[in-house]
């Protein structure tokens, strides 16, 4: 029997392993991960081996949960590369995901090019530079909003066989792949280089019919030259793969522009926000399909497949389109990649996880024939790194899991999840387990238009194989929006088995033993179950003694709310502290430090962003001669960051009448299209001071309301944006000397309120009357400050 796909995931509800009641799961022992089908991998006697086995990715035997963050080299200025990745590692990504885009490299057949910010050479030298290993996305298509999925025009008019076999399409990719690695020639790790940067390639992207084809890729692009450790291809879409030649990898968003402009939250989104063991999503890049997804109902969609369970599109935010504008939340990007955590993901990756601008002329639009509009230079994506270097609060939530996972992910990679049946007001959770100890996952978040509700009452048993934890000791109270994992009889420091009500951070040598971070779960007592010896305590007071001492902090949750047993001392950190923990290198010591604005660890040390979140800085161990002030706790100190230079509000002219977009219809699917002459749009001059335009980087944030909105410098379009709730944000720095000479102009439409636009309903308009304005304009210097 087939099922065509109709918005609704078909998944089964996973079988768990034994009989579950409420709240309560019993975990056993899972056999012994064992080697895959997959023709990829090292051979074990390489320095440095990446090899795979049916549960999780090794390093020289070693389990090792990679964290991967998409950000393409060609959307951004090669002066800003390094930084930027910086703030990737800071962020705890540890394989750098990038397309090579053909039609930015060979616009003119025959001319290709590797200049500028086309140079990946120069980009994946800086990315081992910072301690980024890389995933090359070699295409030949590579979506990624790119005009004809990245062919350049020539290609795409050639009469061919596209995407397939044909003799003469091979040709041209053969070229392709030959260019690309007499770039990166050099940088693939090896036995010969085991310490050079590229482990991975991804070849096509959403090809789902021709799995013979992808074997075909990947060969031509070894008989170039090319030799990767590890080779994907997207294995979304129910996608026929080439069994072993490649490993499928696999996506998941909150929300995605490429539905319907009628559709309100998209059906297949419950699913990312549910335990479950199904990898395949039938939706993402359906839209470009001719008919829809059928797929035996049997199929297990990947759950079960004897390889690792791999991500490399986990939504980081969403790109909007003309016709479908998602807001999507920080806590959504969040709970989302929890979720998968918790389901069994054994690779994190992220698109986007760095913003950035698009080619101008080089989108994918109506008018290459795609079913949606996307902006002319926007791709911010509202990724935690934005297009100007923005680190978004979700940037700080994930980076709080990244932490986690390179702490404890090895204890992590080896578990299994066991998924609880689940009954109308029980709480989604999960367990990853070998059978001893493990992870409770609970998610009580999903998008604001369909929230979940409170849970009262609530409690989790899980039966190991040699003792039963119940945490916690008394039902509590989960709240709306709630989603966290909580180690069960876990090892921290010299203590053999703790559960605990909060979620692990990191851990780290301090100045009296092991340090054990911990983020408090919002509006849940801390809670400490000890099993065995456990010493001496101090800082928290026993509500239960016997085998198991029970515990809960004398202090409310914070950077003094600190548990010594023995020598391993427990912090239990309130949400805006956990939020602003760091790890990294400062002057040769590894260092955890707590600030709450952005930044990233550099060769000077940690070099903090300054601004208004927090003039204080914790760092352990302490820095190396800088000044002290009184700080909380024994396990940091503290330092004082001096105040961000002024920020410079501009004047911005009302735009007086305000005519609205025309109404149109094109492209495949007959979507709303977005306006193209900007003749008739209304126009301002803004002047920018050129006090305003001093510093590295000039980021001007426009809160504006109304439908379409493009920035020019002279007659160069340098920003767009379609409104959909949030600020657009330029740097201006680079147009400096320009903008000397010229003002800032604005070009914009204003809001129709008769528009079948979607727009989410907590900042749609709601007047009768078109909208167009600018409610401020501020251009804000960065300035950072070194500590080390």
């Amino acid at each position: 029997m087939n099922i065509p796909f109709n918005g609704e995931h078909p998944h089964k509800e996973p079988t768990p392993m034994t009989e579950a009641t409420t709240n309560a799961v019993r975990v056993t022992a899972p056999k012994p991960a064992t080697e895959t089908p997959l023709e990829m991998g090292d051979d074990a006697s390489v320095s440095q081996a990446i090899r795979l086995t049916s549960r999780y990715v090794t390093v020289d035997g070693e389990p090792w949960i990679p964290v991967m963050g998409e950000y393409h080299f060609s959307r951004d200025l090669p002066h800003r590369w390094e930084t930027e990745l910086r703030k990737l590692k800071a962020g705890g990504i540890s394989v750098l995901a990038t397309y090579l885009i053909w039609n930015i490299h060979e616009d003119v057949e025959g001319e290709v090019r590797w200049d500028g910010h086309r140079d990946v050479r120069r980009f994946v030298e800086l990315a081992d530079r910072v301690g980024l290993k890389v995933m090359l996305r070699i295409g030949p298509w590579a979506h990624g909003e790119a005009r004809n999925g990245g062919f350049p025009d020539w290609l795409q008019a050639m009469p061919m066989r596209h995407r397939s076999d044909d003799p003469a399409y091979l040709a041209y990719a053969r070229k392709w792949y030959a260019a690309i690695e007499e770039q990166v020639r050099g940088l693939f790790h090896s036995a010969e280089n085991p310490g050079a940067p590229i482990i991975g390639i991804q070849v096509d992207n959403e090809l789902y019919d021709n799995g013979p084809h992808l074997a075909t890729l990947r060969t031509i692009a070894e008989e170039v030259g090319m030799r990767a450790s590890l080779w994907t291809a997207t294995g979304w879409g129910g996608a026929e793969i080439p069994y072993g030649r490649v490993l499928p990898v696999y996506a998941g968003y909150s929300d995605g522009f490429w539905e319907e402009s009628t559709t309100g939250w998209p059906a297949f989104g419950v699913m990312h926000f549910t335990y479950n063991t199904v990898r395949d999503d039938l939706t993402v890049g359906a839209d470009l399909r001719d008919a829809p997804v059928e797929i035996d109902d049997d199929a297990n969609l990947g759950a079960g497949d004897p390889w690792p369970f791999v991500t490399c599109e986990l939504g980081g935010g969403m790109a909007v389109a003309y016709h479908r504008r998602p807001l999507v939340d920080s806590d959504d990007v969040a709970a989302l990649a929890l979720t998968k955590v918790g389901s069994g993901s054994s690779w994190q990756g992220y698109y986007m996880y760095h913003g950035g601008l698009q080619a101008e002329g080089l989108q994918e639009s109506h008018d290459s024939g795609y079913p949606n509009d996307v902006p002319v230079r926007d791709y911010d994506f509202f990724a935690p790194v934005g297009a100007v270097g923005s680190q978004r609060r979700h940037y700080h939530l994930l980076r709080q899991q990244h932490l986690m996972l390179s702490s404890f992910g090895s204890a992590l990679a080896g578990s299994v999840t066991t998924i609880p049946q689940q009954h109308e007001g029980s709480p989604r959770w999960a367990v990853r387990s070998d059978g001893r100890s493990g992870f409770l996952f609970a998610n009580n978040h999903q998008p604001a238009i369909a929230a979940l509700p409170a849970l009262e009452d609530v409690q989790f048993t899980v039966e190991f194989d040699d003792a039963s934890v119940t945490i916690p000791t008394s039902p509590v109270s989960l709240a709306s929006g709630a989603y966290f994992a909580w180690p069960l009889r876990q090892r921290f420091g010299s203590l053999a088995a703790v559960s605990v009500t909060a979620q692990a951070i990191t851990e780290f040598e301090g100045p009296n033993g092991t340090v054990v971070l911990f983020a408090s779960s919002e509006g849940i007592d801390v809670e400490i179950q000890l099993e065995g010896s456990a010493g001496d305590v101090e800082g928290a007071t026993a509500i239960s003694d016997g085998d198991v001492l029970v515990l809960r902090p004398d202090a409310a949750p914070g950077l003094g709310c600190e548990v010594r047993i023995g020598d391993t001392t427990l912090v239990f950190l309130d949400r805006a502290s956990a939020e602003s923990v760091w790890r990294g290198d400062i002057d040769g010591r590894d260092s955890v430090v707590l600030w709450r604005g952005g930044g990233w660890f550099g060769e000077r040390g940690f070099e903090a962003v300054l601004g208004s979140e927090g003039p204080v800085l914790d760092v352990s161990p302490p820095l190396e001669g800088a000044e002290r002030v009184s700080g909380e706790g024994s396990v940091f100190a503290r330092y004082t960051a001096p105040a961000a230079p002024a920020e410079h509000a501009l004047e911005v002219p009302e735009f007086g009448s305000a005519p609205v977009a025309p109404v149109r219809r094109a492209g495949s699917s007959g979507r709303l299209s977005a306006p193209v002459d900007f003749s008739a749009a209304a126009s301002v001059e803004v002047p920018v001071p050129a006090e305003a335009l001093t510093a590295e980087r000039a980021i001007l944030s426009l809160d504006w309301t109304g439908d379409v909105i493009r920035a020019y410098v002279g007659d160069e379009l340098i920003a767009d944006q379609y409104w959909y709730g949030r600020t657009l944000e330029i740097d201006l720095a680079p147009y400096a000397e320009k903008l000397a000479e010229t003002p800032l102009t604005l070009r914009a439409f204003a809001w129709d309120p008769a528009t079948e636009v979607y727009v989410d309903a907590r900042v749609r308009p709601q007047g009768e009357e078109p909208v167009l304005e600018v409610r401020s304009a501020v251009v804000r210097p960065v300035a950072t400050r070194a500590f080390a």
